[in-house]
């Protein structure tokens, strides 16, 4: 006959309040082994111990319900062992996103004024684009545009086409100012390609821009921007338009992120004289 614990002795046994168990009993996570008809009391297995240890410690790590889900529910070991190897490489990745954003504070913290650092004035364009935009939120233009330079990668293939210049995107004033608007995925191209698909052959005109390179990760191009941004104040010379990066180097050359390279390119009046 299975020992039964009250849903106080299976709080104090597994650390885990009485309240989370409701809780986990409500969702289905962790509902206990009887409930007795007169009183509704619930009653826990022994045998429920572990699993309610295991889950305390995946919440511990910070898993989601759903995927403490999947490693409870996981076939066999292996599966569970994938589930949370899984979760634990996300964890690996916060990680290193929370050492590099310590490391720029450090560092912003001892600053005084944006870093000066070299700006080149440079006509950009015009040119022949295999395109994607939207509209999205701040907060998801980064996935947004892994998609879709992804996306317009296989497209480049697909239409046998010539790539022109590096992944690139245009980042609207709104997008960038009220965290919504629109973003540009392009890639540049040879002319008289046709793309396949919702690709759009997007011809992007002549902008004059002001140029900084950002050596590593996005996550602290802002001292970049800001060193840029200083210097178009300064000198009175920005004008309406959307910022453009231009990633020389980045995920698809190299994994190491300190050895990125973007051009962040700030649209100013002309400054450079015609041809």
């Amino acid at each position: 006959m299975t020992t039964l614990l009250s849903i106080g002795d299976f709080s104090r046994v597994t650390f885990l309040s009485v309240k989370t168990l409701r809780y986990y009993h409500e969702v289905g996570l962790l509902p206990p082994a009887a409930i007795d008809a007169d009183t509704g009391y619930r009653r826990y297995a022994v045998e429920q111990v572990s699993t309610g240890q295991v889950i305390r410690r995946l919440r511990e790590l910070g898993m989601s319900l759903d995927d403490v889900r999947v490693v409870i529910d996981a076939p066999d070991v292996g599966a569970r062992n994938a589930a949370i190897g899984a979760h634990l490489r996300r964890m690996e990745g916060e990680l290193e996103h929370t050492r590099t954003t310590v490391q720029t504070l450090r560092m912003l913290l001892d600053e005084k004024a944006p870093p000066a650092i070299p700006i080149e004035y440079r006509a950009i364009g015009p040119m022949a684009t295999f395109a994607l935009r939207d509209e999205v939120p701040h907060a998801d233009m980064f996935d947004w545009l892994d998609v879709a330079l992804a996306e317009l990668r296989s497209a480049l293939e697909q239409a046998g086409a010539r790539r022109a210049g590096a992944d690139a995107a245009l980042y609207s004033g709104e997008l960038l100012e009220d965290e919504f608007g629109e973003i540009v995925a392009f890639v540049p191209v040879e002319s008289g390609v046709r793309p396949p698909g919702r690709i759009e052959l997007l011809e992007l005109p002549v902008v004059e821009y002001a140029v900084a390179v950002h050596a590593g990760p996005l996550d602290d191009a802002d001292r970049t921007y800001a060193a840029l941004g200083a210097v178009v104040a300064e000198r009175e010379i920005g004008v309406q338009g959307p910022i453009r990066e231009d990633y020389l180097v980045g995920a698809r050359e190299t994994a190491d992120v300190s050895e990125h390279r973007t051009e962040i390119c700030w649209p100013v009046f002309q400054t450079t004289p015609a041809a």
